[in-house]
Order: structure tokens, then C-alpha cells, then sequence
């Protein structure tokens, strides 16, 4: 299994895993996980992640970004521009193999729109300039990241944790787009996901945990890890119409072939 986002990065397991982060990730790794990418969601996690993965040559690798939530945080984009192509230049150092996560999320309502899009074109440009694909966060607001997509035509990235429609999932595959599920593929209450997963090529198909969130059934509302990700497998084969293990294996190489390791 490849996990194509997660936050090991993220406190929660140093505090409800015995051992810790490293602990889990040690043992999962132990029981045969392909490659995990830790994903950042501003500089100082971004900068977590980075460190974190380094501690597992060939097996963990990094995404850096500024989550579309964490954007009205930061100082300035000049700042934020400044700080990630910092880290960055450090790639020979890191692991680092996308920008991301980025995006749009319209959920809260004191949601600041324009401030989201000023630091998602942004880190759309910075991803053109260094030839990185990018990690879409795409939360209810399925037009405005499409248009952010065409306005960017060099970028190439996934929607993660795919939640649109699958007229939308077939549209960001004809853009040259990869889709990632997560657990929420095995919730009784999403068909619209299965409907989209089914209309994905399985070369442009990847899988994730979205880790510690989003685990899935029957571990909803668990501490969610890698090892839960059969389970999403399983879901996805069903949708696929193929075996759990060909499921594994295609996303497998979809992942490597995507992020380039």
C-alpha cells in the first residue's frame, strides 16, 4: 500500500499512540507499507513533515504548503513565498516531492475567499516554476478549484480526499488530474464518492488515509493510520470492479509514478 497523504506530523499520535509517531511508523513499515507522503499545512508542519520523513529514506517523503484554513494566518504572501521556497531550495536535504497541501476551503463561515486565492495562485505558481505537482484541498468549493486548475494549465496534481462529483473527477482526469480517496469512500452515507471513484481511469486512481482523520468504517472516528487503508481498498475495489489486491497495486504504482519515486 502506498499512503498518498497523511500527518504523521500531526500531534495526535505522539499523544494517543503508545511510542508515538515513530513507533506507528516504524511498525508499519515493518509490516510491509510501500511509501507514506506526510503532508505539511503550513511552514512550521510543513517543516515537521520534512524532518519526519527524512528519518525514513525511500519510505516517507513530503509535502509542503499552506492549507487553504491556515492562510489567513500567515503575515503576508510575500512572507509565506519566501519561507516555502526556503525550504524548498533544502530538497537535496528533504525529501520533498509536492506543494500541498493548497487549496480552497469554503466549510467556515468566516471564510476569507480572496485571501484563499491569493495564496492558492501563488503556491500554483511557485509549484510551475520548481516542476512539483500539487495537492488540491477541495472543500465545497468544486468550481472555484476547477478554475484555479485552468488557470494554471503547466500544474499537474490530485484532488485529495475527493469528495465532487464524478463529472468533476472525469474533468479534472481529461486535465491531465489524478483522484485520491480516503476513507470516506466506506461510509454509508457517500454514494456520490463511490460514483465518482467509479468514474476514474485506474491509471489516474490513488488512495490515502487523510491520517489521523477520516478513518474508515468500521474505525469511523478512530485514530486513523496507514494500516487502516484496506479497508478504503476494499471500497475502492468494489467501485473498480477489480480484487483488492490489483486495487493495491494499481494505486501503488500510480503513486510512484505521480510523485516520482
Amino acid at each position: 500500500m502506498f499512503d498518498t497523504h497523511a500527518h504523521y506530523n500531526n500531534g495526535r499520535f505522539d499523544a494517543e499512540w503508545e511510542g508515538g509517531a515513530d513507533a506507528l511508523l516504524s511498525s508499519l513499515f515493518s509490516e510491509g507499507l510501500d511509501g507514506i507522503v506526510n503532508i505539511g499545512w503550513d511552514v512550521p508542519s510543513s517543516c515537521a513533515a520534512c524532518r519526519q520523513a527524512a528519518k525514513y529514506p525511500g519510505r516517507m517523503f513530503a509535502a509542503v504548503g499552506i492549507h487553504p484554513c491556515d492562510a489567513q494566518k500567515c503575515v503576508s504572501p510575500e512572507a509565506a513565498e519566501r519561507e516555502l521556497e526556503e525550504l524548498l531550495d533544502r530538497r537535496g536535504e528533504y525529501p520533498i516531492v509536492a506543494l500541498g497541501e493548497i487549496g480552497f476551503d469554503y466549510h467556515y463561515p468566516d471564510t476569507d475567499k480572496a485571501v484563499q486565492a491569493v495564496y492558492f495562485d501563488l503556491q500554483m505558481e511557485i509549484a510551475r516554476r520548481r516542476r512539483l505537482p500539487v495537492i488540491v484541498h477541495d472543500r465545497e468549493a468544486h468550481g472555484d478549484c476547477l478554475s484555479m486548475v485552468r488557470r494554471h494549465p503547466d500544474v499537474r496534481g490530485v484532488f485529495h480526499s475527493f469528495s465532487g462529483s464524478a463529472e468533476t473527477a472525469r474533468e479534472l482526469v481529461s486535465l491531465g488530474w489524478y483522484v485520491s480517496f480516503s476513507g470516506t469512500v466506506t461510509f454509508k452515507n457517500a454514494p456520490k464518492v463511490r460514483e465518482a471513484a467509479a468514474a476514474v481511469p485506474a491509471d489516474r486512481l490513488l488512495v490515502e488515509t487523510d491520517c489521523p482523520y477520516l478513518a474508515p468504517h468500521p474505525h469511523r472516528g478512530e485514530l486513523n493510520h496507514s494500516g487502516l487503508m484496506r479497508f478504503t481498498l476494499e471500497a475502492l475495489a468494489e467501485c473498480l470492479g477489480v480484487t483488492p489486491e490489483e486495487t493495491e497495486s494499481l494505486t501503488t504504482e500510480n503513486a510512484r509514478r505521480f510523485f516520482g519515486v
